[in-house]
């Protein structure tokens, strides 16, 4: 009997309590005002209003670095290295001496024509103070100049053969490795030394040839450096091949970088950024709200009813996509409402509030 006695006290406390409750809830929904009709249990969405607006579409190619000035120097002629005038990693004006070549045939061979040729210019000299004084015979004159000028000639030919010997820098830049020694044999072509100069580059890139129509001499483009993940640099088209590769179907495009820093290296890898397509004006959603069903390819929009907003379900013709933003070519117009958060939630007809 107690058990049953305490099961109704509960009970009756338990029915109080609900009653206060709802005094208390609807003294609050008293106090806050009437909830309008439009907000009540619709989803919250924001939207873009559709105007207009500029969209540039960008390919990226790899290419690598190549410096303007970059030459495995050689000899000239045969002979035996006496010097090396430069270690690796020096820098050297234009015109200075690398490497002598031992050159002392060619130095006694210098030094028995000029002998021969002081003899030839006195006895040249000799013979025309006679000449002019009418005396001895025109051959003995003709001889003597014929000898004189042909030894001048011989002079001057082992004189060039002596700069020979002497390996000159054809151009200002930096030893970068040297491949012989003092004491080896320098032959024609065969390279002694890489001397280069890193004040400007060159970006080699390789572009399939479907791209030939949408770049031209002079665009504008945007290179990064995988090796420098945070450095960007924009140039401008300097070159684009004539010659289509039959192997790969590409198209050579040149651009020319100044390194005045020297951050830039032969052979690095670069990326080009070119831009194959522009449009002052045109329709730009981002590429996330963008749907597709058997029926092609929608989003949803807002629809402005008297009872309230509805998301609309628009089926739309898109164009080219960059990054998170696509063009729509067709279907939307400017002064529509697209949805843009919340349409993964959204069913074409359902009520929706725009979130302030």
């Amino acid at each position: 009997m107690k058990k049953n006695r305490l099961i109704f006290i509960l009970i009756i406390f338990i029915m109080v309590m609900a009653a206060c409750q709802k005094k208390q809830d609807a003294a609050a929904a008293s106090t806050a005002g009437p909830v309008p009709a439009e907000t009540e249990g619709n989803l919250l969405v924001e939207v873009k209003n559709m105007m207009p607006e500029k969209f540039e579409h960008f390919f990226a190619v790899s290419g690598s670095l190549e410096a303007i000035q970059d030459a495995f120097i050689s000899a000239e002629t045969s002979g035996q290295i006496k010097t090396i005038h430069v270690q690796e990693g020096q820098r050297v004006p234009k015109g200075d001496l690398l490497v002598s070549l031992n050159s002392d045939i060619t130095r006694n061979a210098v030094a028995e024509v000029r002998n021969a040729l002081d003899l030839a210019r006195t006895v040249f000299q000799k013979r025309q103070e006679l000449w002019d004084k009418n005396i001895g015979s025109e051959i003995q004159y003709l001889e003597a100049k014929t000898n004189k000028e042909t030894l001048e000639n011989r002079l001057k030919s082992l004189q060039a053969q002596l700069d020979l010997a002497q390996v000159r820098a054809p151009f200002a830049g930096i030893i970068d490795k040297i491949f012989k020694k003092a004491g080896e044999l320098a032959v024609p072509g065969l390279q002694l030394m890489q001397l280069v100069n890193l004040k400007r580059m060159r970006v080699n890139a390789e572009v399939a040839e479907t791209y030939l129509g949408k770049i031209k001499q002079g665009d504008r483009i945007e290179i990064t450096f995988p090796t420098y993940s945070d450095w960007r640099l924009e140039a401008s088209i300097s070159r684009i091949g004539q010659v289509v590769n039959v192997k790969n179907r590409t198209v050579l495009v040149q651009t020319i970088l100044d390194n005045s820093q020297e951050k830039m290296k032969p052979n690095m890898m670069v990326t080009l950024r070119c831009r194959d397509f522009f449009a002052p004006a045109a329709m730009v959603v981002p590429a996330i709200v963008i749907k597709n069903d058997l029926n092609g390819t929608y989003l949803y929009t807002l629809e402005r009813e008297s009872g309230g907003s509805l998301a609309h379900k628009l089926y739309i013709t898109t164009g080219l996509t960059e990054g998170n933003r696509t063009m729509v070519v067709g279907g939307l117009a400017a002064g529509q409402q697209v949805i843009v958060n919340g349409y993964n939630l959204v069913k074409n007809g359902m009520p929706v509030t725009v979130k302030r």
